[in-house]
């Protein structure tokens, strides 16, 4: 994600961008990409914008190390919202806190050219993305949404959202839900490999259901479900997903849900 936002924000003229990097191997692999790695020291107390591209578990001890040499006039913006959800940030004394994050491009809509109905993370393709306010400078954050849709270029809309909308989106639908059922289905494809089924016939027949499936089951194709395919999906529900699964949007499940994710040493008890 760091390097996807140095190459778009280091192509834009309104914006200087300092990188910092405190892994020596991995500063050095920026400097031969081209960019110059900067001190937190010279960069923090200059910045207008700190954009925190860091791994998810990293964010609230990086935001307590920084914050006292940003300028209080600055916006710390951050690439996910689990550390505010769990309150794990320090006091802004003044600073703006902000989200962003892409929705990455989408299915069933229309790109205009072949790289970008390949692209499937954003940057060629068109995407839209969410941002939300935690704290501060709501002028701050107008600017931190257009400098949002210039690390995330080209983007059609800005969703904004609150902070614990955000959470509600991701982690618990896209990791909690849609990442876990997209895994699965994957596990599915490799179980009647083993079984013997041919692997082209398999990903062929995988690909091909699982896009008229979404397309039925999202409205992109008006014809329904066949009543046996209905029967099917209502016994295979009882059978792969627990009943009370929706507990995954509880904000004390998400909470810890979350928890585990940032302490990768515990994880969600069973309910």
């Amino acid at each position: 994600m760091g390097m996807r936002a140095a190459d778009k924000l280091g192509a834009e003229r309104r914006y200087e961008i300092c990188l910092c990097e405190t892994d020596p191997r991995k500063a050095g692999a920026l400097e031969t990409a081209g960019f110059r790695v900067t001190s937190l020291d010279i960069a923090l107390p200059q910045a207008d914008f700190v954009v925190l591209a860091v791994p998810d578990a990293l964010i609230g001890r990086i935001a307590r190390q920084i914050t006292p040499q940003m300028k209080r006039s600055a916006a710390l913006i951050m690439l996910d919202a689990a550390a505010a959800y769990v309150n794990d940030l320090p006091e802004p004394n003044g600073l703006t806190f902000m989200l962003t994050h892409p929705c990455h491009p989408p299915f069933f809509t229309e790109q205009s050219t072949v790289e970008a109905r390949h692209d499937y993370f954003g940057g060629i393709a068109v995407q839209d993305i969410l941002v939300s306010l935690f704290c501060g400078s709501e002028l701050k954050f107008q600017e931190g949404i257009e400098l949002s849709k210039a690390m995330f270029a080209p983007v059609k809309t800005a969703h904004r959202v609150t902070p614990e909308q955000a959470a509600v989106l991701e982690p618990a639908m896209s990791e909690i839900v849609v990442a876990t059922l997209a895994c699965l289905m994957k596990d599915s494809l490799d179980l009647v490999l083993e079984k013997g089924v041919p692997a082209a016939a398999a990903e062929a027949f995988m690909a091909g259901h699982a896009r008229i499936a979404l397309a039925i089951a999202f409205g992109a194709e008006k014809a329904p479900f066949s009543d046996a395919a209905k029967i099917a999906i209502s016994w295979g529900t009882e059978k792969i997903i627990r009943p009370d699964w929706k507990q995954v949007f509880e904000p004390e499940v998400l909470r810890e849900a979350i928890h585990a994710m940032l302490h990768t040493t515990s994880a969600p008890r069973e309910n």
